[in-house]
């Protein structure tokens, strides 16, 4: 059977691994050709600051440079799938080649993006890819890039803004509403902005870019809404993440945002599937569907995915909505919704604890300051459980698996 991956991210390359861990007889194995854009192995996206900013590449390659090879991957990198013949069963590639397969997984990952003119502008850095961010880290090291405008301040915007100023820029952030406003609640939002300013970062808040500015096929400046403009050397384009699907137009296949898939992670067409930030898939929380681009999700659709492959009956629970900074300098989580029926909460001493509650169910919560137990809350939302007997102690940072065993 001719298994045929495009992506070479977390989820591409679970798929992968899984695909062997269960077919370790030679004669039982598949056919693995993986397709990676990067000219790069496999490498962990989560990891790149880390690397950039140190050079050390262990824990980019996570699981080795030499991982194909020990996997037997026809690895094809520094090419990207162009067209998707469903009827065929083919992918045509950019540099012309043709590649069949029997079962096909789309794990194309996506890319930081703003909906403005310009975004394709010179100078408009996309930080999902190790090339792009390679190519501005040795500009900024030649003394070439000394300042840098973000526009957004979501989570990628946020972490994009932090390396930035830990590479020595003059960094700018720009967002129409508040930090992580997806993620965070005012309260939680205004530590992550004050601790940003106090590590050099202009933020504006409540702020609307409305254009790259163009000259000569570069960009020069950031037009907002009041008519101003901001300068800068480079430009980083992160209001939302956009889904890599281009190459799915005309294809047969359902688009969305993303790809929507069913349960089983399948697509509308026979023996297609897909993983990572390119699905859609449910909220396993609030059931709303939507791409969840996060790590975790990548690599538990990976292996649902590559076990369906192989005619297991394994079943996809669902998406979680959860992110961390990790180079904030301030511990933060943030899971599920915002909002709830309810909300407990603890403020004090430059610290946040939250939890939302529908129904004396945890739906979400936000730690800053102070993350303890917030895999304890997190275990609690996932089960669905009735907190409702503990609901004056979740609060506590101690509370743990000897408060529930009472």
């Amino acid at each position: 059977m001719r298994v045929l991956i495009l992506g070479a991210g977390p989820a591409g390359l679970t798929v992968a691994e899984r695909l062997r861990e269960l077919t370790p007889d030679l004669d039982q194995q598949c056919d693995i050709t993986m397709v990676s854009a990067e000219p790069f192995p496999p490498y962990s996206p989560p990891a790149m600051a880390d690397y950039l900013l140190s050079g050390d590449s262990e824990r980019l390659f996570w699981k080795g440079e030499d991982i194909c090879g020990r996997l037997g991957i026809d690895y094809r990198s520094a090419v990207q799938a162009q067209h998707l013949d469903a009827e065929k069963r083919q992918v045509e590639l950019t540099d012309g080649t043709r590649l069949p397969y029997d079962r096909l997984v789309l794990a194309t990952g996506s890319h930081p993006y703003a909906p403005l003119p310009g975004n394709d502008l010179q100078d408009v850095y996309n930080f999902k890819s190790l090339t792009a961010a390679n190519a501005l880290v040795q500009r900024t090291r030649l003394g070439e890039v000394t300042s840098a405008v973000v526009v957004g301040a979501g989570f990628i915007g946020v972490e994009v803004a932090l390396l930035l100023n830990d590479l020595g820029l003059d960094v700018t952030v720009i967002e129409q509403q508040t930090v992580m406003s997806r993620m965070l609640d005012h309260e939680s939002a205004e530590i992550v902005r004050q601790t940003l300013v106090a590590r050099g970062i202009t933020v504006h808040l409540q702020t609307t870019a409305l254009s790259f500015c163009d000259l000569e096929g570069r960009a020069i400046g950031v037009v907002l809404d009041n008519g101003d403009m901001l300068k800068a050397n480079v430009y980083i384009a992160a209001t939302g993440i956009k889904p890599n699907v281009e190459y799915l137009k005309d294809s047969g296949i359902d688009l969305n945002w993303g790809v929507p898939v069913d349960e089983t992670l399948a697509t509308n067409l026979p023996c297609v599937w897909a993983a990572g930030d390119i699905a859609e898939t449910a909220d396993r929380v609030t059931g709303e569907r939507y791409v969840h681009a996060i790590w975790p999700n990548a690599t538990t659709q990976g292996r649902v995915v590559a076990e369906r492959i192989l005619g297991f009956e394994t079943i996809y629970e669902g998406s979680e909505a959860m992110n961390s900074l990790r180079h904030l300098g301030l511990p933060l989580v943030a899971a599920g919704s915002v909002h709830g029926e309810q909300e407990l909460r603890l403020c004090q001493g430059g610290t946040v604890r939250k939890i939302a509650l529908t129904d004396n169910r945890i739906v979400g919560f936000r730690l800053a300051g102070d993350i303890r137990a917030a895999g304890v809350y997190r275990s609690l939302m996932l089960k669905k459980a009735d907190v409702g007997r503990f609901k004056h102690d979740l609060l506590d940072p101690r509370f743990g698996i000897g408060k529930l065993a009472a």
